[in-house]
């Protein structure tokens, strides 16, 4: 990818579809679900304008937390401000594409770009992708010790999707479940044991008939594994155990900007138990945002909200919480991203003339 394809693939215009289904979706669940009465009727004392810079504060320690490991996998080849950059474009990247489809490809490019390295900056994002995984792999079942079945699915909105979600629900989410853990699973043994009987078995799949047109890709998914897998064996427990409590931290304030966004019309604290199951219905939505087909999960992210957190808040509050979350997390990505983008080429293209 040379400079050109990617400024084509970073263009300006490639935000004004995300924003424009935000907006759409926006208009729609507010017309739908937004009293005005009951908006006039928060009562802004300190506390909620707390709540809202406790939830700020949550988007700005799980960037640093990625920076931080960013740097941990690079092995401080990076410094904060490039970090910051690389973190920053992943961030856009993955805001413009599908969420099905991720940024990790291009992740690939913009670490190779700093790195100079196809093969560390190849190990990096899929040891990044990993401890992500992993992370959702291993807290599920933790919390599954603190939050019934019945709690996590059981949808209070209405009575036919309580009744849809309760009977389908366990089973979506057990798919969804199994497939990350299974992908997980493959990737662990590629990268720490054997990633030539994986790069075999990729080929050996998409030999068939049906997966044929996509042999070529999978073959380059083994190769890829391979190359990481190299870059990866030999690293110490020390530096697996900064990266992952930096996975931890990042994933845990991400899902914290919504249990602090719950509380701004409350004005005051809720019970340890609904935290938790705040907690537990964010990793469904995570699911159901992984297959999304629009960029950055617009218009899916907030119907899943609705959907999942509606019981927590009035009825007519929801969509305004709905609305808060994604111009908090999701919407800066859009514009840091564009801004930071010219710097961060200058710098890593810096004997490439200006086109046009």
């Amino acid at each position: 990818m040379d400079r050109e394809k990617l400024l084509q693939l970073f263009r300006p215009s490639r935000i004004i579809l995300p924003i424009s289904i935000g907006i759409v979706a926006w208009t729609l669940i507010g017309y739908r679900s937004l009293d005005v009465n009951q908006l006039l009727s928060i009562d802004w004392t300190w506390y909620a304008g707390l709540w809202v810079l406790m939830a700020l504060l949550m988007m700005v320690i799980r960037d640093l937390a990625y920076m931080y490991r960013i740097k941990v996998l690079t092995s401080d080849a990076l410094n904060w401000k490039q970090s910051f950059q690389v973190i920053m474009l992943w961030e856009f990247a993955s805001a413009i594409t599908p969420s099905i489809v991720g940024g990790s490809a291009v992740a690939v490019y913009i670490v190779h770009k700093e790195l100079n390295n196809v093969g560390k900056s190849t190990a990096i994002v899929m040891a990044s992708s990993l401890l992500d995984e992993l992370f959702y792999v291993l807290m599920v079942p933790i919390l599954y010790l603190f939050i019934s079945q019945d709690e996590l699915f059981s949808i209070q909105q209405d009575s036919a999707l309580q009744a849809i979600t309760h009977d389908y629900g366990l089973y979506l989410f057990g798919f969804g479940y199994l497939f990350i853990l299974t992908y997980s699973v493959i990737i662990l043994y590629a990268l720490f044991y054997n990633p030539r009987v994986i790069k075999w078995t990729f080929i050996k799949v998409f030999s068939l008939p049906f997966f044929r047109k996509w042999r070529t890709a999978a073959a380059k998914a083994g190769d890829d594994l391979i190359i990481a897998s190299k870059e990866i064996k030999g690293k110490k427990k020390r530096f697996w155990a900064k990266a992952g409590i930096a996975t931890f931290v990042s994933w845990t304030a991400r899902f914290w900007v919504v249990n602090f966004l719950i509380l701004v019309p409350l004005g005051v604290g809720i019970p340890f138990s609904d935290h938790l199951l705040i907690y537990g219905r964010q990793l469904l939505m995570w699911v159901i945002m992984l297959v999304s087909p629009t960029p950055g999960s617009a218009g899916f992210a907030e119907q899943a909200f609705i959907i999942f957190l509606g019981e927590f808040t009035q009825d007519g509050l929801i969509a305004l919480l709905a609305i808060m979350w994604r111009l908090i997390s999701y919407v800066p990505y859009l514009f840091i991203g564009l801004v930071v983008l010219s710097p961060w080429i200058k710098r890593v293209y810096p004997k490439d003339k200006p086109t046009g």
